[in-house]
């Protein structure tokens, strides 16, 4: 299966740097290893963008890889972060970069929150530190300006054959166009989950942060029953967003509604995190007894939840209008601030 074209207009020129986004999670950690034992082109660097805010045993998978993977391949990976995600959220004197929380307005009307969080704590510090590798000076902020003339990243991205539909290029700069080895490989997320089991890594953690409002019933189910720090730390988090942005409140604009992690808009800890909606059902099916089980429970299933997905390469909303450091000069042949 081949990968979207990109939009950069590099074609088939050599690219200065070859750089992995690195999230971490299952495809992103095959790519590495796949670099790293020599099965794709030698990577010049990983990046992992950190909100802050990822469960502790993501963390530890990402100081294992370093270890085990990265430096003996001499592969440098590099931790960049642009804040705090929930203690920005809770900061009345911070800018917040809204998260897609589930809203119920006064009037009653229901919807999702602008997605700005992507954008302020995985890509802008996933663009800035490719520009500083790339040679851009920095700028009166201190962060990196213009990339030189010539010079560009090849940016590799891990989504998978049976995620085609996620690989977006409208995330690609000119500086730093994207590349998907893993759709060119046609590998699936479980290839991709063996290839990370054979080199040791059996239980690759998901990637998110610990109060994404994508997360599905299920992932909240495990969350709770497993790890019980994360799961009070997100239900006090739910709690602390009830009325919106702390700053907003701050200066006298509460929001004329409330918000919510859980899509049913029920605090997190009342929320019907047990019910198991068809497609989960459908996954555990193994026998024919199994199978007539489910029409025996059919009645009592929820509806599917809506898959989302939480990549920051993935997603579809538009670039924030309203924020000045949003990189949107991203055209053929030309080169982003």
């Amino acid at each position: 299966m081949s990968a979207p074209a990109s939009r950069a207009g590099h074609g088939a020129g050599t690219p200065t740097l070859r750089v992995l986004s690195l999230g971490a999670g299952v495809q992103s950690t095959a790519l590495l290893i796949l670099a790293a034992r020599g099965d794709l082109e030698p990577l010049d660097a990983a990046v992992f963008a950190d909100t802050g805010w990822e469960p502790d045993r993501v963390y530890a998978h990402l100081d294992r890889i370093e270890a085990e993977v990265a430096r003996p391949a001499g592969i440098p990976i590099l931790r960049v972060r642009n804040g705090h995600i929930r203690e920005d959220a809770l900061d009345p004197a911070h800018r917040f970069a809204s998260m897609p929380l589930y809203v119920r307005n006064a009037d009653g009307q229901e919807g999702l929150a602008r997605r700005q969080c992507t954008n302020e704590y995985k890509l802008k510090p996933l663009r800035w530190a490719v520009k500083a590798l790339l040679g851009a000076p920095p700028g009166p902020d201190g962060r990196p300006g213009r990339v030189p003339a010539g010079r560009w990243a090849e940016q590799w991205i891990g989504i998978s054959a049976d995620e085609s539909h996620r690989a977006l290029d409208s995330k690609s700069t000119a500086y730093m166009p994207a590349r998907w080895p893993l759709l060119e490989r046609g590998l699936s997320r479980a290839d991709c989950a063996a290839i990370n089991a054979a080199a040791g890594f059996p239980d690759t953690p998901k990637s998110a942060c610990i109060g994404c409002p994508y997360h599905r019933n299920a992932q909240w189910r495990q969350m709770r029953d497993e790890h019980p720090d994360e799961w009070a730390d997100a239900v006090a988090f739910d709690a602390a967003i009830r009325h919106g942005s702390a700053r907003a409140t701050a200066l006298g604009q509460p929001l004329r509604g409330q918000m919510y992690l859980h899509r049913s808009l029920l605090p997190l800890d009342q929320a019907p995190i047990d019910r198991i909606t068809r497609t989960e059902w459908r996954t555990r099916q193994t026998d024919l007894l199994a199978e007539l089980s489910a029409a025996t429970v059919a009645g009592q299933l929820d509806d599917d939840e809506p898959v989302y997905g939480c990549g920051p390469h993935a997603c579809r909303l538009p670039a924030d209008p309203d924020d000045p450091d949003e990189d949107t000069d991203t055209g053929p042949g030309t080169e982003a601030a």
